[in-house]
């Protein structure tokens, strides 16, 4: 499994690389999912995921995380030679990762944890635009994300 960290935030977000990368063994732990995974993360401000947002999603305004998965169909998990499978990028705000901790009241490790943990079941295929979905989906993060504080 390959994590690929860039931070273009202040540099103390650099230790969410460990972090991470800690937590993308968990989600494939968690899920039972062997293989050799190449993920994208990045941490951006609010002005770039803005831009993001607006021209990808038709949304203009910022938001807390952006996942574009690669792979369509759960099926392609599945590696049939044992090749790297780039499963997508996460793009987070850290800046929105920050007002959220703040609105939530919980700390900036946990807000950050939980975007990345949300933006990976996103790359693996899970949604929440249907009340089942977002049940399975939920339940998962926070099984995943543990005691996170």
């Amino acid at each position: 499994m390959e994590l690929d960290f860039v931070n273009q935030g202040p540099a103390s977000y650099d230790a969410y690389e460990e972090i991470y990368l800690s937590l993308y063994e968990r989600v494939f732990s968690h899920l039972g999912l062997k293989g050799n995974y190449v993920t994208d993360v990045t941490i951006v401000n609010n002005e770039k995921i803005h831009v993001i947002n607006r021209d990808y999603r038709n949304v203009d305004r910022p938001t807390d995380v952006i996942s574009f998965a690669f792979l369509d169909d759960k099926n392609e998990l599945v590696p049939s030679d044992g090749s790297p499978i780039s499963l997508g990028e996460i793009i987070i705000s850290y800046e929105k990762a920050e007002e959220q901790a703040k609105e939530y009241g919980h700390s900036l490790l946990r807000e950050m944890s939980f975007l990345f943990v949300h933006g990976m079941l996103h790359l693996l295929g899970y949604d929440h635009m249907k009340k089942d979905d977002e049940i399975v989906m939920f339940k998962l993060q926070d099984e995943i994300l543990g005691d996170t504080k």
